[in-house]
């Protein structure tokens, strides 16, 4: 696995990422998310964007990362290609996302995702690699 690849799960989509470090993890998991919505190939990386999330734990946490990048590609019209963790730990993460203003004309839409969900929600470090599996309501 090169950073991120799909889940099928029944009429719902996952990703499962995994990272040398959980800030490795998140981000490629928000990569993984991004790819389902966008082509992240035709995205430009023209500005940067802050990003932020708490949780109460790491799995709460992992759902609400990709819960706020979510809302800014909804709400504010955000498209990402890269995603850069600054700071991290079991409960809050900093980090930058990369893109641009989503352009309807250049940037095809795959699947709508409506929500990271609870169900089969995995975040687990072993032997040094962190792994995490994360399935959407679509």
């Amino acid at each position: 696995m090169t950073g991120f690849e799909v889940v099928e799960h029944a009429s719902d989509v996952g990703i499962r990422a995994c990272g040398s470090s959980m800030s490795e993890a998140f981000e490629n998991c928000a990569r993984g998310m991004m790819s389902l919505m966008l082509d992240l190939e035709k995205i430009r990386p023209e500005r940067r964007v802050r990003l932020a999330a708490q949780g109460r734990e790491r799995e709460s946490l992992l759902v609400s990362w990709l819960s706020e990048i979510l809302y800014r590609v909804e709400a504010e019209g955000w498209a990402f290609r890269s995603f850069e963790v600054s700071e991290i730990s079991d409960t809050s993460v900093r980090a930058w996302g990369t893109g641009e203003a989503l352009d309807p004309e250049r940037h095809v839409t795959g699947a709508e995702i409506k929500a990271p969900t609870y169900h089969m929600l995995e975040l687990r470090e072993e032997k040094g690699r962190w792994t995490a599996q994360v399935i959407f309501d679509v």
